[in-house]
């Protein structure tokens, strides 16, 4: 699975963004697709994840659904994580990941790049 992430950039505080994740080659219907991200000199955090078959999502914890919304267009093989009311501890990479089976909590197969989300104040 080949994973390209986009939307990032630089944003102001406040304001939301939305990233997406477009996947080809392997099929993961079985599995899903997480968000994770990583902040300056910090270890990387699972923000949460979404059951590609059933849209299910699951948040990571301190990751609420008011701010932090997982979703996935099936027809277009791309997730999306929207960030809501975005603050400058925000400031992050952020990585999509999928896994082609089995518990989403646990490590995953593919990575994409990372995109990056700098919040100015």
């Amino acid at each position: 699975v080949q994973l390209q992430a986009s939307g990032g950039g630089l944003v102001q505080t406040g304001a939301s963004v939305r990233l997406s994740c477009a996947a080809s080659g392997r099929s993961f219907s079985n599995g899903g697709m997480a968000w994770f991200r990583q902040a300056p000199g910090q270890e990387r955090r699972m923000i949460g994840a979404i059951r590609w078959s059933t849209a299910n999502t699951f948040y990571g914890d301190s990751f609420t659904r008011d701010r932090f919304i997982i979703s996935r267009d099936i027809t277009k093989s791309t997730g999306y994580l929207q960030v809501i009311n975005l603050k400058p501890e925000d400031t992050a990479t952020y990585y999509c990941a999928v896994k082609e089976y089995g518990n989403l909590a646990q490590p995953y197969d593919y990575w994409g790049r990372g995109t990056q989300v700098t919040v100015s104040s």
